[in-house]
């Protein structure tokens, strides 16, 4: 008999009552570290005052209205967000499935604007995960979540992630834009190299493509810097964001160039609840935090600090692990044991973690992981790598 929730979801058994910063509290009475953050969604951890203040204090003022009305604090969130990245406008949804759905949209309607109509394929990467909507599964086409569902959406092709002379290959006269995880995240924590994502935006501008960064995991703060592409210098056209801009309120955004968004005017696209007063004061509580100064400095030197005790974790235990993947507070390590057998140990033993592609072992800990909540997650890692080889 299947059960009232729909069971898409092979879920732990573990029943949350609250969180408190890198927390989380069982109703059963158990208590774990939390290193998944909501899927990289808690980048602030759980609770955090401030999102916690200012979202009360919007709910008690206005929920919702719709995109007919002027919303003040999207207005706000928007000109914040165009201030501290490539873009010149944004869009709101709710997801990062609903971001990624808008930039492919911009990317095509960008070229029927320019004069090339026919030019509506876009080239995807092997291993990449854009969402569950039927587009962004044809965008990443991964096999496995496409299945039962009948033939994949027309207008993708995919080469591997990291290859520019396949991606080159791939181009033809209908091919409108390239997207591209910087750091892949759900295909195994694969950050791609700076000369990869500067030969991708050469490619982009030499044939007359739209070049999409997909950074619904790896923007917010999550490598150190508020997005992934600011590493590498390398911007994008159209980007697409959403899980910690919101720190655990649903929330996505599409951002792009003007010269992007050509010809997105009124009727173009459109969201019901898309931008809605308490989303947008969650995201502006967020930028609020992660725009302070020192802010990113810490970030990178837990992040450092983490990656170093990683390593020595990886060099200890070869017939467990293989590499350590990853950049920022976004890492992974390829195991040799299965790793989704090594996340069960961890979380018996009070640490939360994730899976990702390629038999890899995810770990997201909250930005402002303490170095004592680091050591605490260290100690389980290695007590769990201990008992496995014994």
């Amino acid at each position: 008999m299947i059960t009232p929730v729909m069971p898409t979801y092979a879920r732990w058994d573990v029943a949350v009552d609250h969180g408190e910063g890198c927390w989380l509290y069982a109703e059963d009475g158990r208590k774990f570290l939390d290193f998944t953050s909501g899927i990289a969604v808690t980048g602030l951890g759980h609770c955090h005052p401030h999102l916690v203040e200012a979202v009360t204090t919007q709910a008690k003022r206005l929920w919702h209205v719709s995109n007919l009305f002027r919303i003040p604090g999207q207005e706000r969130l928007a000109q914040r967000l165009v201030d501290n990245s490539f873009a010149d406008t944004v869009f709101f949804g709710n997801s990062g499935a609903e971001a990624c759905e808008l930039a492919l949209k911009v990317a095509r309607k960008y070229q029927h604007e320019t004069g090339h109509p026919e030019r509506y394929r876009i080239i995807g990467c092997e291993g990449s995960f854009h969402g569950r909507s039927f587009a962004t599964l044809a965008a990443a086409g991964n096999e496995r979540y496409l299945e039962g569902f009948g033939p994949p959406m027309d207008g993708f092709d995919h080469v591997a992630f990291g290859n520019l002379n396949e991606m080159r290959a791939a181009i033809g006269s209908e091919t409108a834009a390239i997207i591209v995880e910087p750091v892949q995240g759900e295909g195994g924590v694969r950050p791609g190299t700076d000369a990869y994502l500067r030969g991708l935006r050469a490619i982009a501008d030499e044939f007359g493509l739209m070049l999409i960064f997909d950074e619904v995991q790896s923007g917010m703060g999550r490598t150190g810097k508020l997005f992934a592409y600011q590493w590498s210098g390398v911007t994008p056209d159209i980007m697409s964001i959403a899980k910690a801009l919101g720190g655990g309120f649903p929330i996505g955004a599409c951002l792009a160039t003007e010269r992007a968004a050509v010809g997105m005017g009124p009727g173009t696209h459109g969201s019901t609840f898309g931008g809605n007063p308490l989303a947008v004061a969650a995201g502006n509580a967020v930028l609020d935090v992660m725009l302070a100064p020192g802010f990113f400095d810490q970030v990178e030197a837990t992040a450092r600090a983490f990656r170093g005790r990683l390593e020595e974790l990886v060099r200890s235990y070869p017939k467990l692990f293989a590499e350590l993947r990853g950049t920022g507070l976004l890492l992974g390590i390829r195991c040799v044991v299965p790793a989704g057998d090594f996340v069960t140990r961890l979380r018996q033993n009070g640490l939360l973690a994730l899976t990702a592609g390629d038999n890899v072992l995810r770990l997201l800990p909250p930005l402002v992981v303490s170095e004592a909540e680091l050591a605490s997650g260290m100690d389980i890692l290695h007590k769990v790598a201990r008992e496995w080889s014994a």
